[in-house]
Parts: structure tokens; C-alpha cells; sequence
């Protein structure tokens, strides 16, 4: 968009830019509030032991998945967005949302209607059934991925009037591009995000493949959400008990929380099996991204 058609918008939009963009170091801001955490970590300060929440995702950020196909990426994101809806569940493990009654809006961009309402369907499963009239679903595989973009913020934007928006799931990311590749439409899709969590002070998480035999998620695509993520999570196969999927920080702006596992149970719903620790790390800094 051109946002500068004449010199006098130009210059009030320059102004509007100034004003978005300064910092004032002697304003006291306070930490982003957390919608999801994963454990807790005690450390050793001046004052004593102080024991901290390990946010997982906080408002105004966004965090995505990574994991080779077939990888139960999306069973995760069910326990995720469960858990959510309700703060916990039986499921969820040390896993704890924060929603304060927001909004969930989940857009899956790769499955038709039938398989896409069977994922949407699994997070009311796991809270007993209880339907929620702020889980907003949508399936946009027909979709182009430029219609995909545009119908996302249109949702945000106008659908839902921007209010009291919360957790936003976008399943994946790389069709909101035509090519992971793309240096352009990776940079644009990933500033896009980097608005939306801004503006909506949301949450979002997304989805993304892994390069094959690589820990790297996919493409330029991939490389833009590491520079630029909250948190980045990692699946894998668990090499010493069959069925399980282990759970990795590879990176975060925070503490790292320690790696877990989960399993789909018998009734083909995802659930925590093994929690991470309350643990005691020497620095403040250790593991976070610069």
C-alpha cells in the first residue's frame, strides 16, 4: 500500500509512525501478561529463591511449531487450544492457559470441511463436550493463499471487531504464501503476524513443516519465524517409547521450559505424559534468544 500519496499524508503518517514507535525509558512497562505457560522455574536472587511461571506464549507475540509430516502437530495444537478454553484439563499436564474469557479463532488452511471440523471438534471433546461460543472455526483450504491473508484480517478486523481477541491458530503458515522460498512474501506474511499480534494484543501460534533430515523449519519462510517468534517449538518422534511425541523450547524470549512428552490416548485425544520439573536455573538468561 502507499501510504504516502502526497507529502502532507506523508508527513502525518511519518508523525503517526514517531509517535507508535518511541519509547519512553522512563515509563515503567510491564512484562507482556502470559496466555499460555508450561511449568515454572525457581532462581536464586538478592531476595532469595524466587520462583517464576515459563510462559509458553504471551499476548502480543507469536510463537509457531515445527516438526517433520506426520508429526502430530495438529493433535498438539488441540491440547493447546483445550487447554486454553478452559485453563486446564485433565490432559494438559503442567500446561496452563490464561484466557480470561478471549476469544479462539482457529483457521486451518490445508484440510476440507469434513477433516477440518473433526480437528476443530477435539478441543470441545476434551473439555467434556462444552461448547464455547467464543471458539470461532474456520477451514480455508479453497481459498487462494492471497484470500487467505485477506479473509484472516477480515475476520480479525471486522468479523470480530477486534474485541477481546485472545488465541489465534493459524494451521499452517506456509500456505499463506505461494512459495516458502519466497524472500518477499516470507518477509511480508511474518510482518503481517508481527501486526496482527500488535494491534489485536493476541496471541498467535502457527504451524510449520521442518526441512527434511534437518532441525530447521522449512525454507525462507522457516528463517523469518526464528528471527522473529516469541517462542519456537519443536516436535519430535520420542526414540524410547513408541507413540509418544517429545516436546522441545528451541528457542524463547523467556525461560525455556523443560522438554515433555504427549501421547494420543486410546479415544484418539492428545494428553501430557510426562511433566516438566520444577527446576533451579543459574541464569537469568540462559537459553534465551538476543
Amino acid at each position: 500500500r502507499d501510504r504516502s500519496p502526497s507529502r502532507g499524508l506523508g508527513d502525518v503518517y511519518k508523525r503517526q509512525l514517531e509517535e507508535d514507535a518511541y519509547v519512553d525509558i522512563s515509563e515503567e512497562i510491564k512484562e507482556p501478561p502470559i496466555a499460555i505457560s508450561c511449568g515454572e522455574v525457581t532462581m536464586t536472587t538478592l531476595k532469595g529463591n524466587t520462583t517464576y511461571t515459563i510462559p509458553l506464549a504471551t499476548y502480543g507475540n507469536f510463537s509457531f511449531i515445527q516438526a517433520p509430516p506426520k508429526s502430530m502437530k495438529t493433535y498438539f495444537v488441540s491440547l493447546l487450544v483445550s487447554t486454553y478454553l478452559k485453563d486446564s484439563n485433565k490432559f494438559s499436564g503442567h500446561i496452563k492457559g490464561l484466557r480470561d474469557k478471549r476469544k479462539v479463532i482457529h483457521f486451518d488452511t490445508e484440510q476440507g470441511r469434513y477433516h477440518a471440523q473433526k480437528v476443530f471438534r477435539r478441543p470441545v471433546d476434551m473439555n467434556a463436550g462444552e461448547v464455547d461460543d467464543d471458539y470461532h472455526t474456520y477451514a480455508l483450504r479453497k481459498m487462494s493463499y492471497t484470500e487467505r491473508i485477506d479473509f484472516i484480517e477480515y475476520i480479525l478486523q471486522d468479523k470480530l471487531e477486534s474485541k477481546n481477541i485472545g488465541l489465534v491458530v493459524i494451521d499452517g503458515i506456509a500456505d499463506l504464501v505461494s512459495d516458502v522460498n519466497n524472500i518477499t512474501e516470507s518477509s511480508d506474511i511474518v510482518q503481517r503476524i508481527m501486526k496482527w499480534t500488535a494491534e489485536f494484543n493476541c496471541h498467535i501460534i502457527t504451524v510449520i513443516h521442518s526441512n527434511f533430515g534437518s532441525t530447521k523449519p522449512t525454507g525462507h519462510l522457516g528463517s523469518f519465524l526464528e528471527k522473529k517468534t516469541e517462542t519456537q517449538i519443536s516436535l519430535e518422534k520420542n526414540t524410547q517409547n513408541k507413540g509418544w511425541v517429545t516436546v522441545s523450547c528451541k528457542r524463547s524470549r523467556s525461560f525455556s521450559f523443560d522438554d515433555f512428552s504427549f501421547m494420543v490416548n486410546e479415544a484418539g485425544l492428545p494428553e501430557v505424559v510426562n511433566i516438566c520439573l520444577l527446576y533451579t536455573s543459574p541464569s537469568p538468561r540462559d537459553g534465551l534468544l538476543s
